[in-house]
């Protein structure tokens, strides 16, 4: 399916009505126009939430909010097609240089932080409780022949543990990503992980898929977990649970930090970008609540934030796609 096929069928109207407009509506200081927002699917609970409140304060601008992962997001932003980019991890190289070639210029922004989170079926299986990084690189990475739980870990009964059972993101997806660089295939030229098992971009196909199968293993962002504790049981990592405290404080091994990135030039050539990104940030902390995330520390909330006001643009991440200058706060910081 082509990216721009896939754009339309994935973007969920966050508001609708009001006549179509690209400047800003007169009376009562209110907005219009229209918003194309599309790419994580970890990061759209976020926005979407924004959207619906920005719709209630603004009912004349129409603003789409879609999940087809990180990587088809940047491929469309950077084609000029839409005015934000949700991205759970940042920007990389291939895909600064086709935003370049393109003339579109950004703005880096972070918003939240987020643990990538194990779940499995909370139904008949009080053995798994937790995991370790190389139980979960031998399971998922490229090639892996486990297919019975057992296989992962000897005390453990050999119900099975194959294709069927395991869910988790395609590679489009931002998390994808980070969880194959990080643990499953770390030293890979490519993020690449083991290619049976059941993939989506879709973070709430896999959330049924795990609650319906007893032996399923998945993984996905934090908040998914968080809004289906009825039906998924997370695992420990490491050792450490996956919590607001340890996601925040980086004690969690899979805690990352989430983004959207907006368009310079849309920020100049349609008026209902500026005050959408404004209303965004000046709630923020609420809406990452709202949606089950993890809030930014407020220094570097501040950091980030100040980053958006002063319209600077480009990354701070390196070639290697680490923060400019040692953490995230500091990288932000430097830039200015």
């Amino acid at each position: 399916m082509g990216v721009g096929l896939l754009l339309a069928l994935s973007l969920s109207l966050a508001a609708c009505g009001g006549e179509e407009s690209s400047g800003a509506a007169g009376g009562g200081g209110q907005a219009s126009g229209e918003l194309a927002i599309e790419g994580s699917s970890t990061v759209q609970p976020i926005t979407q939430a924004v959207a619906e409140a920005y719709k209630q304060e603004n009912p004349d601008v129409r603003t789409s909010v879609g999940g087809a992962g990180t990587g088809d997001g940047f491929e469309v932003f950077c084609k000029g097609e839409t005015q934000i980019s949700d991205a759970s991890r940042p920007i990389e190289a291939e895909e600064q240089d086709a935003c370049k070639q393109n003339g579109v210029d950004y703005i880096e922004v972070a918003v939240a932080f987020d643990g990538i989170t194990f779940v499995v079926n909370n139904q008949g299986n009080d053995w798994a409780q937790d995991i370790t990084s190389e139980e979960l690189k031998k399971t998922w990475e490229p090639g892996s022949k486990v297919s019975a739980w057992n296989q992962v870990r000897s005390d453990w009964p050999g119900n099975p543990l194959g294709p069927p059972e395991l869910f988790g993101p395609g590679s489009e997806s931002g998390t994808f990503d980070y969880f194959a660089e990080t643990i499953a295939d770390p030293d890979a030229e490519e993020p690449a992980l083991r290619t049976n098992y059941q993939a989506s971009e879709n973070d709430n196909q896999l959330v049924q898929g795990v609650a319906g199968n007893p032996n399923a293993l998945g993984f996905f962002g934090y908040s998914y977990y968080e809004n289906n504790q009825d039906t998924l049981r997370a695992l420990a990592l490491d050792d450490v649970d996956p919590t607001t405290e340890t996601i925040q404080s980086g004690e969690y091994p899979l805690s990352r930090p989430l983004f959207f990135y907006v368009s310079s030039q849309a920020l100049e050539e349609n008026k209902a970008v500026e005050p959408f990104v404004d209303f965004y940030l000046g709630d923020l902390d609420k809406f990452v609540e709202q949606a089950q995330y993890v809030t930014l520390p407020s220094s570097l909330e501040q950091a980030s934030t100040q980053h958006w006001e002063d319209r600077t643009t480009g990354t701070v991440f390196d070639e290697n796609g680490e923060p400019k200058g040692g953490d995230l706060e500091a990288a932000f910081k430097q830039s200015q």
